[in-house]
């Protein structure tokens, strides 16, 4: 991370200033996040910049393959078919741990792939009110491939809007008012004036879909921002409605569901990259590691970390009836390398990529930054510790 302005920061920091960037946010759309907003961003060095967006690159020739489809076909679970699917994914993010390469050098490690959006609006928010918090300069940016706030505000309105009228394209979630990234939805509203609906609200006509707007007129919708997950919708029975994702429908998705499935967990066994670290579908193991203790054990289909084992047992892995479901990744060790007020802590950066239509390949163009001083980046892991939560990555946009 960057030495110098770190130690900037950290002098010039105060908890006025921290309550500063929390009113700032909140105030923005009059919420308050459901999560914790870190004390400070991290800098990154140009060095550590490029590999992530090195990383980003490979990583993403994977999904270039022209066979992808064909293997992660099975990663599409049965009555989780959705018509329409389009060529390639509209959002892509990638997690990585910052780790140490061994040589006491940083170097980022894949955690997570993904093919679903991310706080894309609240991250532009984030950072804009880090730097007015902190009177950071405007040369630190969050953003990649020479955006600004306007051109990227303008690419995500045209990928998700495009020639549509704002008021035919929805943002879809599950009760979205009470979800913990309400803050994010807010956001996207403001910015591009989607309108925020629960999938309850969406109504059918035929093969038409539409919403009641507070006037009581019938709003056609033409494309849907989709930010459901079949995991949750499945535990939410109690919001009755006549519009299932499987249903065929003159609608376009921006984010196509399927996308969620395929890029996933079931994706990192196929990655090869100096950045992706050994992974491999638990079925595929000729034998059982003998150092189990420096892998997770992790299942296939589970939203939020749930039903991962991060201290692998031989016992655990022979109890596993359906390997198939399962992968066997080696743990990184995530060196804590953000100096705080007290203890070190480390984090973990999200590239948030796009790829829009007619695109060669996905771009980078903002990213998101999670820091913990726990055990793992997760609020359970973090309980009553500062200097963690919710931050952003910026960057020296003229090195």
């Amino acid at each position: 991370m960057h030495a110098s302005q770190r130690q900037l920061f950290n002098q010039q920091f105060s908890p006025e200033r921290y309550i500063k960037l929390k009113d700032l946010i909140s105030a923005a759309h009059n919420h308050e996040p459901a999560f914790r907003i870190s004390e400070t961003p991290i800098f990154l060095t140009p060095k550590l910049r490029t590999q992530l967006l090195e990383a980003c690159e490979e990583i993403s020739e994977t999904l270039l393959d022209s066979d992808f489809k064909q293997k992660s076909q099975a990663a599409i679970l049965p009555g989780q078919e959705v018509p329409g699917e389009d060529d390639h994914t509209t959002f892509l993010q990638l997690d990585f741990g910052i780790c140490d390469d061994g040589n006491g050098n940083l170097i980022p490690q894949l955690i997570e792939i993904q093919g679903f959006p991310t706080l894309y609006f609240f991250q532009e928010l984030l950072a804009r009110s880090f730097r007015t918090a902190y009177d950071i300069p405007d040369y630190y940016q969050s953003f990649f491939g020479g955006l600004n706030a306007e051109k990227y505000i303008e690419k995500l309105r045209s990928l998700i809007v495009g020639s549509s009228n704002p008021e035919n394209v929805v943002l879809l979630e599950i009760d979205p008012h009470h979800q913990a990234t309400a803050i994010d939805f807010y956001a996207t509203n403001a910015a591009i004036k989607t309108p925020i609906k629960c999938i309850s609200e969406i109504k059918k006509s035929g093969k038409d879909l539409y919403y009641v707007n507070e006037q009581g007129q019938k709003i056609g919708v033409e494309k849907i921002y989709n930010r459901i997950i079949f995991d949750e919708l499945e535990r939410r029975p109690e919001f009755i409605r006549e519009y299932s994702l499987s249903d065929e429908v003159n609608a376009q998705f921006i984010g196509h569901p399927h996308w969620f499935s395929r890029i996933s967990k079931h994706t990192m066994p196929l990655i090869k990259s100096k950045y992706n670290p050994y992974c491999s579908f638990l079925s595929d193991l000729q034998t059982i590691p003998d150092d189990l203790h420096n892998y997770v054990l992790k299942p296939l289909f589970s939203f939020s970390g749930s039903g991962v084992i991060i201290n692998v047992t031989k016992e655990a892995v022979e109890k596993v009836t359906n390997p198939e479901h399962f992968i066997l990744q080696k743990k990184v060790k995530y060196q804590p390398a953000i100096q705080t007020a007290n203890d070190p802590a480390k984090c973990e950066i999200r590239m948030l990529m796009v790829w829009e239509k007619g695109a060669a390949r996905p771009e980078v163009v903002n990213n998101l930054v999670r820091l913990s001083k726990g055990e793992m980046v997760g609020v359970k892991y973090n309980r009553d510790k500062d200097w963690v939560g919710a931050s952003v990555a910026l960057h020296d946009v003229r090195s």
